[in-house]
């Protein structure tokens, strides 16, 4: 069973920064995307940034140029540097990894962390 453990969220003054982390751990032999998904409150969850096994990214462009995705694969790690924050950031950041490779071949689609709380105020 693969789980997904986020730290690093917190209280943070606008035009602060912030680092969030994201541990896979489990029967893993890969992991083909990870990601971020937040959620406001009174809102729809939406993707953040993600990152393949390759590198490849997808970033929204309400964050494109303020946050950083990045991901160790011998660590099944994901990180996202949240630079120039905004109150408009202020949501419960949730870590996804999807297509999850054991070491016995099966495949498990999306898993959820559990959600870290960001809030930018001043």
């Amino acid at each position: 069973q693969v789980q997904l453990v986020e730290s690093g969220g917190g209280l943070v003054q606008p035009g602060g920064s912030l680092r969030l982390s994201c541990a896979a751990s489990g029967s893993i032999f890969s992991i083909y995307v990870m990601g971020w998904y937040r959620q406001a409150p009174g809102k729809q969850r939406e993707l953040v940034a993600s990152i393949t096994s390759g590198g490849s990214l997808n970033v929204a462009d309400s964050v494109k140029g303020r946050f950083t995705i990045s991901r160790d694969n011998a660590k099944n790690t994901v990180y996202l540097q949240m630079n120039s924050l905004k109150p408009e950031d202020t949501a419960v950041y949730y870590c996804n990894a999807d297509r999850i490779r054991s070491f016995g071949g099966t495949v498990v689609g999306a898993v959820w962390g559990q959600g870290t709380l960001v809030t930018v105020s001043s």
